[in-house]
């Protein structure tokens, strides 16, 4: 048996290896430069970098952009679409929405799949499941002799009212696929069986176009880990939190659509967990974006109205993440009014800020923390030199235009860019119902500790947890999972009128379904755990709450009872005199999976041994400079107090800790910083 557990999170710029040594208790970091056109490669040389045998690994498992990547840029394999003869556009006609609904420039992206590609066949199954057409044999294989001539390389099947009865669609895969051996083809009923035709076929075709591409990528990453020596699981993280194995990643390619991001999030639950805090939200920010979660009461909040591109949307459920174009890279420009803006456009890796002296001439929030001071000149453990005077230079211009000093422009960058953030932290927590004062800010990625002080005290966040390793905490967050599947069924029916007998038996049929893919996933049956729910709303209503319900069903009195309070929390609006329908029943089933046991440390040394340097730093709450301590993390011993100002380095992150700011450090090497005002 191996000792490590590694975990790597591959980036559209770097690759974060996270490995935790078993044995020793000991951590290794390393950061590779990620190669998009063959990801696995950047995987491979970061574990190489780490100085890790294929046969020292114990446990493996990564979280990628591999989906994202390919549905952003469009970098898609040929795919067909197949459905009910008359339905064909549904795919374009969408809900007939856009994003900024008063932009009539602003158009929503084309389909994945062209008109001329996507192909209607004669049947018919109505609401109730009963089929009214049968599937033509021939029909269906004349169209596979279409589809061969076409050189599609995957088909989604998505056919009427087939999430109710599937049969139709089961028939025209087993044609096509003795017709077309080795194309890929998915069906709707198996992805996902749920009402709403929009949803279920854009689903279906997502799964579809990434289903070839997820697989050939698989294959590679199975052929290179193999050679390295190990042969244990390849763990991938899907977008509900929980992870797949190799062999059904393929089948569910559409869950991997927000892999890299559902990393951060988990990693922020656990930490928050180990800190004693059972509120907490995460704040993931890197060069490019700030990817922003939430946990209540020691859960992640979920979501299936998600999507990569606006109007397309992904219906498997998925930890609910605010996604914003603010980094360490993002430029900071005046607008057609005279107004400053920060983002979302960055100047990312290539050519990067300003004071990385590879050609980037605009200012960004990396250049106006470098001028502030509170980035040194030095980072990544000295190997990376930051240039202060070009960072001026690129800075002039918002001077000018503003009549500012240096040091003014360099915080009108950082408070508007900690405005658009606070932005969306509203938006995942007041406008869903949560109180941001009773919660903690876990603040990390490269970017996240510079400016999580600043974030917490405008929210009224009285604690602010940076993480041990903020640069790789995403990577972190993909040892920290275990194998799941969320089958699910649309289920419509007056609580009034059901029978708890009868909604048992569907629970059941999941449940073997669920077994399944876990067995599937060499999961031992003591380690397999279920949990269901039930989508409930107010008759009259379209969106649904979900709650947990027991096992076995016995009664719903108590799901009810947990309906109204959650709607009230949510909506701000219940009523114990409105009829309830059932919308839904999901069973999401969990194989648990060994997870690395982190050790507690004890004092050892003295704070001063990690003071490095004093240098002059911007506050603008202290009216100008102040001589500040710069500690080096890796020397501060654990429950050190530091009071503010002061700036704490290590080799992936710079922590700002304000005036009027008090930082602990942890057992675990976290650090909690709390402000004069907020409630410890």
């Amino acid at each position: 048996m191996g000792k490590y557990h590694v975990a790597v999170d591959v980036g559209g710029t770097f690759t974060d290896v996270y490995a935790f040594n078993d044995s020793s208790k000991e951590t290794i970091v390393a950061k590779t430069p990620s190669v998009p056109s063959n990801p696995e490669i950047g995987i491979l040389n970061g574990i190489k970098k780490a100085n890790i045998s294929g046969d020292e690994i114990k446990f493996f498992s990564h979280g990628t952009t591999v989906g994202t990547n390919a549905l952003i840029e469009r970098k898609l394999p040929k795919t067909i679409l197949v459905t009910t003869k008359g339905f064909r556009d549904v795919a374009e006609i969408r809900r007939g929405n856009k994003a900024d609904l008063w932009d009539a420039y602003n158009d929503v992206a084309p389909p994945y799949i062209s008109r001329r590609n996507r192909m209607e066949i004669n049947e018919r199954t109505d609401y109730a499941g009963n089929i009214l057409i049968d599937v033509d044999e021939n029909e269906v294989r004349e169209l596979a002799r279409i589809i061969r001539k076409k050189e599609a390389e995957s088909i989604a099947i998505c056919l009427i009212n087939s999430y109710v009865n599937g049969e139709n669609e089961r028939i025209v895969k087993e044609i096509l696929q003795e017709e077309l051996p080795n194309v890929y083809i998915c069906i709707s009923s198996e992805i996902l069986p749920e009402i709403f035709e929009h949803e279920r076929m854009s689903t279906t075709i997502i799964n579809a176009v990434l289903g070839p591409k997820v697989n050939t990528y698989m294959k590679n990453l199975q052929g290179g880990m193999k050679e390295k020596g190990y042969n244990g699981n390849i763990l991938v993280l899907h977008s509900g939190g929980g992870v797949m194995t190799s062999e059904t990643v393929p089948r569910f390619a559409a869950r991997i659509a927000s892999s890299g991001i559902a990393a951060g999030a988990i990693a922020s639950k656990y930490i928050a967990n180990l800190c004693g805090f059972q509120n907490a939200i995460g704040l993931d920010m890197g060069g490019t974006s700030a990817d922003i979660s939430l946990m209540y009461e020691g859960n992640l909040t979920i979501t299936k109205d998600w999507y990569i591109e606006y109007g397309y949307p992904i219906g498997f459920p998925s930890i609910q993440i605010q996604t914003i174009g603010a980094g360490g890279g993002s430029i900071a420009w005046i607008d057609e009014g005279g107004s400053l803006r920060n983002g979302p456009h960055s100047a990312g890796a290539v050519p990067g800020p300003a004071c990385y002296s590879q050609g980037g001439d605009q200012p960004t929030n990396t250049d106006a923390n470098l001028i502030l001071g509170r980035l040194g000149s030095r980072v990544l453990d000295g190997n990376m030199e930051l240039n202060v005077e070009e960072s001026k230079k690129a800075i002039k211009n918002l001077c000018e235009a503003f009549d500012y000093s240096e040091y003014e422009a360099a915080c009108a960058i950082l408070k508007v860019a900690n405005a658009n953030m606070c932005d969306a932290l509203r938006l995942i927590s007041i406008n869903q119902g949560y109180d941001p004062r009773e919660f903690a800010l876990v603040a990390f990625g490269g970017a996240g500790p510079l400016h999580g002080a600043y974030l917490a005290k405008e929210m009224g966040i009285p604690n602010i947890i940076i993480p041990a390793h903020p640069g790789v905490t995403a990577a972190l967050g993909c040892t920290l999972v275990d194998v799941t599947h969320d089958i699910s069924k649309t289920y419509v029916a007056n609580v009034k009128d059901v029978r708890i007998e009868e909604i048992e038996k569907e629970f059941s049929l999941m449940e073997e379904e669920a077994i399944k893919l876990l067995k599937e996933d060499n999961v031992e049956k003591e380690n397999m755990h279920l949990v269901r729910y039930i989508e409930m709303r107010y008759v009259g209503q379209w969106r649904s709450l979900s709650t947990t319900v027991t096992r076995p069903l016995t009664s719903l009195e108590d799901t009810i009872n947990i309906f109204h309070k959650e709607h009230e929390r949510v909506y701000a609006y219940s009523s114990n005199d409105q009829e309830i329908e059932i919308y839904g029943l999901r069973v999401q089933a969990i194989g648990h999976v060994p997870k690395p046991e982190f050790v507690e440390e004890k004092p050892n040394g003295d704070l001063k041994d990690a003071l490095k340097e004093k240098r002059d730093v911007y506050f603008e709450e202290a009216e100008g400079f102040v001589q500040t301590p710069i500690y080096s993390r890796p020397n501060i011993p654990v429950q050190s107090i530091i009071k503010g100002p002061a700036v704490v380095e290590q080799i992936d992150s710079t922590i700002v800790i304000p005036p009027n700011f008090e930082a602990r450090i942890d057992n675990y090497r976290n650090i909690i910083l709390s402000w004069k005002g907020g409630n410890n």
